[in-house]
């Protein structure tokens, strides 16, 4: 009798997904079981690798992301196979997976490290793009280099990013909360910020001398595979570094924030000229209150729902991610988190049996710990969950460093830290022991006071 479903290959583990998440789990499982055959299954010719890694301290960690050709994951790791392919669908009754080419692959133990893909304002139109991966980061360099003006729609880590980053070209930036970057620090940090973002930038470029890996010859061929922009893993930390994100115009920085507010419609040229509305021009002056018409044809319009109307080149949509399980649902019985991830436990375990998830396809279910919250920050940076009880203590030299902490019964439960502070060790184990410093009342923020000396 023939088998349910016959394998092309098979090992004890298998791992899908080719970005950061996924290759350190096939790094792993390589180190701690060299006999054994790893198989790692990515969309892409590329892979993300970790590199210069640092134990900054007990839990902050510092590293690099490089992308890097499969074959030099292969030439690492004897024992680890890649196979270049997408996941169609998972048979976990008969532990295996399908590919996108009809092969099936089976696994003793699976990891899904399939990580999401952007949530777009609107599909299919040509002056939305999303960021999401290498390819679309290049195909948003190429578009930058005629634009005279863009909006950015969203709040998150790539909105930040570019919003600093990008020069010669008039951006507006429309977001639905009250302040920029809402997700990572809180209102007070924003406001620091804000007037960076606004400012000129002084400092010059610095060359980015790592090595990059591009799939130019073969974007095509993966483009008709599985649609176009839908492969990749996600960007690393550092993925406008050597990217010259420059516009048409001569001047830094030109930002306008339209604040509690999202994108209610979206007009092409013909469309925005027949319905006869009018657009704005870019606010030349924060305090002017201009009411005069944009003259110039753009080839897209937005309305906000703030009633607002802007012309621009493209449109940047930035607005979050959705976990990619789509090829894994049909059939198979995972629970799910309210984001759409794969609920997994402390072990990284998901509902069903033998099967992992990690990175941005799957969604922490087991309970944090009291001063845990997943961003770029130390504890309960926003005083999440602490309700009235708590206080605030702050330290601002504008332009140069802000630095706040959130106490609680005398004991720090979250701070944020911006500029050069020294900080970081210091404050992350003060809210790991809980020491009481109700004794240091104002002086724990005296800048005259070395902190670090005096806890270590």
């Amino acid at each position: 009798m023939e088998a349910a479903c016959p394998p092309l290959a098979s090992g004890k583990f298998v791992v899908v997904g080719g970005g950061i998440a996924g290759v350190t789990c096939a790094e792993q499982l390589a180190i701690h079981f060299p006999s054994e055959d790893i198989l790692l299954v990515t969309a892409s010719p590329v892979i993300k690798a970790v590199t210069n890694f640092k134990q900054v301290s007990k839990v902050l960690e510092e590293f690099d992301v490089e992308e890097q050709p499969n074959t030099m994951l292969e030439n690492r790791f004897p024992n680890i196979k890649v196979i270049e392919s997408g996941v169609k669908q998972l048979k976990s009754k008969e532990h295996c997976i399908l590919t996108g080419d009809g092969s099936q692959l089976v696994y003793k133990k699976l990891c899904l490290c399939a990580g999401a893909k952007p949530k777009l304002i609107c599909e299919g139109n040509p002056y939305v793009l999303g960021i999401r991966d290498t390819d679309s980061a290049q195909e948003f360099q190429k578009q930058l280099t005629k634009a005279k003006r863009i909006m950015i729609v969203g709040n998150g880590g790539i909105a930040l990013e570019l919003v600093y980053e990008i020069e010669g070209c008039e951006v507006i930036w429309a977001i639905k909360d009250k302040a920029i970057g809402n997700t990572f620090f809180d209102a007070g940090a924003a406001e620091f910020l804000t007037s960076k973002l606004i400012a000129e930038k002084p400092e010059a470029k610095i060359a980015h001398k790592r090595t990059r890996y591009t799939t130019e010859g073969r974007k095509k061929e993966a483009q008709t595979k599985g649609g176009a922009g839908t492969l990749g893993s996600a960007l690393g930390p550092d993925w406008h570094e050597g990217l010259n994100l420059k516009g048409t115009k001569e001047f830094s920085h030109k930002i306008h924030i339209e604040t509690m507010c999202e994108v209610k419609k979206i007009y092409l040229q013909e469309e925005f000229r027949i319905a006869k509305k009018k657009s704005l021009p870019f606010p030349r002056d924060h305090h002017e209150q201009s009411v005069t018409t944009d003259t110039e044809a753009w080839p897209v319009y937005v309305e906000l729902t703030n009633e607002k109307i802007y012309g621009c080149d493209f449109i940047v949509s930035a607005t979050g991610v959705t976990p990619n399980t789509e090829p894994f649902l049909c059939g198979n019985n995972f629970d799910v988190g309210e984001d759409g991830g794969l609920k997994v436990d402390d072990h990284m375990h998901t509902s069903v049996s033998d099967i992992y998830a990690a990175g941005d396809v799957c969604t922490a279910s087991w309970e944090p710990s009291p001063v845990w919250q997943q961003v770029v920050l130390l504890g309960k940076y926003n005083a999440q969950g602490l309700g009235s009880d708590h206080e605030l203590m702050l330290r601002c030299t504008k332009g140069q460093e802000y630095v706040k902490v959130v106490m609680q019964n005398g004991r720090m439960m979250g701070a944020v830290l911006i500029g050069e502070t020294d900080l970081e060790e210091t404050f992350e184990n003060l809210i790991l022991n809980q020491m009481d410093l109700s004794s240091y009342g104002e002086d724990l923020l005296d800048p005259n006071i070395d902190l670090e000396d005096y806890f270590d």
